[in-house]
């Protein structure tokens, strides 16, 4: 088929798709999608409310794993879980191919398999039933480099001229072999420069556009997704560029805006490559620093990134998304818990506990490893704790205030201020500070949590008009609550 054939072909099924899908969008008006918050940009809008994401999940692409999916979802929901994520992956024993495969073993990439977007669809109608938002990442390095888990790496994908009878190695200008991991700076893989500022590669990127094309059919029908270009890429932006801008172009062919980003690899939040992303917001509607939460994220440190982030964007604010929250291997599991809480405490729009690598079971969804808590008993109650904290004040007009603690160490607490009539105060390890309220008289209603418990105590009043000191009942992670008694 001649390429100049192949994008007519294209052009008739994207008018074609924004035809059938024209009753279903219009269902879903642009008040009720998923987009910055109207009031306050830096968190979400769904349904007109806004909404904090909190989530944790079992595997990156939830999609390809069917069995007992829909009780996962109903437990994330019931621990006050809204927000998962979803590579378009392939990885794991029982998994599915995007494409058909030919007798030989080979695939045809001119055939997709319809058990993959079936199942792609049954993941996003049981989201959508349950309100939870879907963070659906594009390309994931790690299905285009070495191996990883049972089925991911370029020797056992599709688009490796060794495994499909639609092109050559030298016609496609693809390698058979890619014995390397992905970087945190550009590799020399033309898979990820096929794009017209790069290598124009017509060829692949015509099937690339297709996979695209096929992708944004079914999932712009769905008004609680969001969209991430790579997970944790180093590859040159130019390649994020092209396919932010295409799934904006897209989008907007069918009546629908849609909120797209891009997720670096590179664990210095501060470094130029997220600049890039941070100084186009009309491209990257929303950000992701998950890389935050990796080897470098640290303590206040962690903290601090966030507070730069939030600091740098002020003027053209947008929500910050956390959809990786890595596990014990990060600095131990009580880190894990730590950096769930000061991400909402940052002012951060998600936060999700990172899957439990490498497991593969699939009657393991409530597992947890050293990579991630996943939805394991522990991260439910983390979850549940925040949703419980976040509801008490009123979240979305809060802002980050450690200027009004005295007496603290590194690390030690982070506050959350609603109009100075409400507080909330998280301890990492324990502790005691003293809250200045020397502006705010009159009598404090308190009460503490115990966030890894789930567990509140009996709550007691203070005095305002000066320093008020706050000691935590024991060690671990907690949250005291004040408000005004008006």
């Amino acid at each position: 088929m001649s390429l100049i054939l192949f994008q007519l072909i294209m052009c008739v099924f994207i008018i074609y798709r924004a035809e059938a899908m024209e009753f279903s969008v219009a269902e879903n008006t642009p008040h009720d999608r998923i987009q910055p918050d109207k009031e306050n940009p830096m968190y979400w809008q769904y349904k007109g409310e806004p909404l904090l994401l909190l989530g944790g999940s079992w595997q990156d692409n939830l999609f390809n794993h069917p069995t007992g999916l829909a009780g996962h979802l109903d437990l994330l929901a019931s621990v006050g879980g809204n927000y998962v994520r979803n590579t378009m992956s392939h990885r794991n024993e029982g998994n599915v191919f995007a494409y058909e495969k030919m007798e030989d073993g080979r695939f045809d990439l001119d055939r997709f398999n319809g058990e993959y977007w079936h199942r792609l669809e049954n993941f996003l109608k049981l989201c959508i039933e349950r309100d939870i938002i879907v963070q659906i990442e594009i390309w994931d390095p790690w299905d285009h480099y070495e191996n990883h888990q049972s089925l991911g790496g370029w020797s056992y994908h599709p688009y490796n001229p060794a495994n499909n009878v639609t092109y050559t190695a030298e016609r496609s200008g693809l390698p058979e072999k890619v014995d390397y991991a992905p970087r945190g700076e550009p590799t020399e893989h033309p898979f990820f420069r096929t794009v017209p500022a790069l290598n124009n590669n017509e060829l692949v990127l015509k099937y690339q556009n297709a996979f695209v094309d096929k992708l944004l059919s079914i999932t712009l029908q769905y008004p609680n997704v969001l969209y991430c270009i790579n997970n944790e890429s180093g590859e040159l932006i130019e390649w994020s560029d092209y396919w932010a801008d295409y799934i904006h172009d897209l989008a907007k062919k069918t009546g629908v805006d849609v909120e797209a980003t891009e997720m670096r690899r590179n664990e210095d939040v501060r470094a130029k490559d997220h600049h890039r992303v941070y100084d186009n917001p009309d491209r990257y509607t929303f950000l992701d620093i998950s890389q935050n939460n990796a080897w470098s994220g640290l303590g206040q440190g962690h903290y601090d990134n966030m507070m730069y982030v939030r600091e740098y964007i002020s003027e053209n604010p947008r929500p910050i998304n956390n959809i990786k929250n890595y596990g014990a291997t990060r600095h131990g599991e009580d880190e894990s818990v730590a950096r769930f809480c000061r991400i909402v405490f940052a002012g951060c729009a998600s936060a999700r506990f990172h899957r439990p690598h490498p497991i593969e079971d699939p009657n393991a969804h409530e597992a947890s490893s050293d990579f991630g808590l996943g939805l394991s008993p522990l991260a439910q109650k983390i979850i549940q704790s925040m949703r419980w904290v976040t509801e008490e004040i009123d979240f979305f007009s809060a802002e980050p205030r450690n200027d009004l603690l005295t007496d603290r160490q590194e690390n030690e607490a982070y506050i959350l201020s609603d109009s100075g009539k409400r507080f909330a105060v998280y301890f990492p390890e324990g502790g005691e500070v003293s809250l200045d309220l020397t502006d705010a008289p009159g009598g404090w209603n308190f009460r503490w949590l115990d966030i890894a418990a789930g567990r509140w105590l009996d709550g007691a009043t203070v005095n305002g008009g000066n320093a008020v000191s706050l000691k935590t009942p024991g060690i671990g992670h907690w949250v005291v609550l004040l408000k005004l008694n008006e």
